[in-house]
């Protein structure tokens, strides 16, 4: 009996032993040290670039501002133009007793009648540069700034009223024309016929599409008259354009009905009108050049290594260069540093 129970205690010692010699093992094999894959660091050369800031400011494209047009003349409206009819030189903005007050354009209204042999005037040069425009002959001028009414022009003059069917006097009184500075756009219209013609009788835009901008006047004084811009659509494209003119007037905001502070009004002109043919209106962003900084030495943004102490610096070929930063545009910084220049390697994050 003692024996056979010397034989299972010796069984059991025996596999007690393996098994805690295969712990063992296993437990040594886990304690092996596993190799690391080595992964190289990204890097990328200094280089030398322009680097210029951009300012986004949203803009509305549209005809412009419409501005009042008023009847000169004593008589009756018998006929209007539709909205947004666009009418140019030589054709009737409306009719007045039925007769047709025609389209001319120039920088000032006409405020006299041209009746008087060799009376001279701007007034009157705008009577010769228009008819010669419709293809009228004027005869000679002597000047180019004033106009004579010579026999010449009072014969382009009557030549014209006959082919208006106008009573042919030689002669143009104050309301038988509108002067505007180019063609326009009929935005509304105020009177229906049998009003009145010596009245504002509607309202006309530019006929030329435009971005208004109301510009903080900080940034305002940065835009420049001429100043080629970008303008981003609502469809994703983008448009060449440029500042057609900047605001001297601060003009009242308002934002959700809320009023807000006032603001110069910046106009921009795309330079091919058809990217916009198919918009009559639309909000825009309109991009601004800024600062430019032309030939600086520029690490890529992702370069730069925050210092505890404060800071930057890049990890070049010899370990970390402290930097002075500069400007940051398109994702390059302007920086300087102790043996850094261009082609210079460093290390970037990936």
């Amino acid at each position: 009996m003692w024996k056979r129970w010397l034989i299972t205690a010796l069984v059991l010692a025996g596999l007690g032993a393996g098994a805690t010699v295969l712990v063992t093992r296993y437990r040594a094999a886990d304690r092996e040290p596993v190799p690391r894959e080595t992964v190289a660091a990204e890097t990328a050369k200094l280089e030398r670039r322009t680097l210029s800031t951009v300012r986004k400011l949203p803009g509305s494209l549209g005809f412009g501002a419409a501005r009042p047009l008023e009847g000169h003349t004593e008589a009756t409206v018998t006929w209007l133009p539709a909205v947004g009819t666009t009418i140019r030189r030589g054709h009737q903005l409306f009719r007045a007793d039925d007769k047709p007050v025609t389209l001319f354009y120039g920088s000032m209204p006409l405020y006299r009648p041209i009746a008087t042999p060799k009376m001279t005037g701007r007034d009157v040069r705008i009577i010769v540069d228009n008819l010669r425009a419709l293809g009228y002959r004027t005869g000679s001028q002597r000047s180019r700034e004033e106009g004579e009414l010579t026999p010449g022009l009072i014969d382009a003059i009557k030549k014209w009223q006959k082919d208006q069917e106008l009573p042919v006097t030689g002669t143009i009184a104050v309301g038988d024309i509108e002067v505007q500075s180019g063609a326009v756009r009929v935005e509304t219209i105020a009177v229906q016929p049998g009003s009145p013609a010596k009245a504002p009788l509607m309202t006309v835009t530019s006929t030329r599409k435009v971005i208004t901008v109301a510009a903080e006047p900080a940034d305002a004084a940065a835009i420049q008259r001429g100043a080629h811009v970008t303008v981003s659509l609502p469809d994703d494209r983008t448009a060449k354009a440029r500042v057609l003119s900047v605001g001297r007037e601060l003009v009242p905001s308002e934002a959700g009905g809320v009023s807000g502070p006032p603001k110069l009004t910046v106009t921009v002109t795309v330079d091919d009108p058809a990217t916009v043919a198919k918009l009559d209106s639309a909000e825009v962003e309109i991009n601004f050049p800024g600062r430019t900084r032309e030939g600086v030495l520029t690490a890529p943004i992702e370069a730069l290594v925050a210092l505890s102490e404060g800071g930057y610096a890049v990890q070049g070929p010899g370990g970390l260069v402290a930097v002075e930063t500069g400007m940051f545009a398109d994702g390059w910084v302007e920086i300087t540093g102790d043996g850094l220049d261009e082609g210079t390697e460093v290390v970037v994050a990936s």
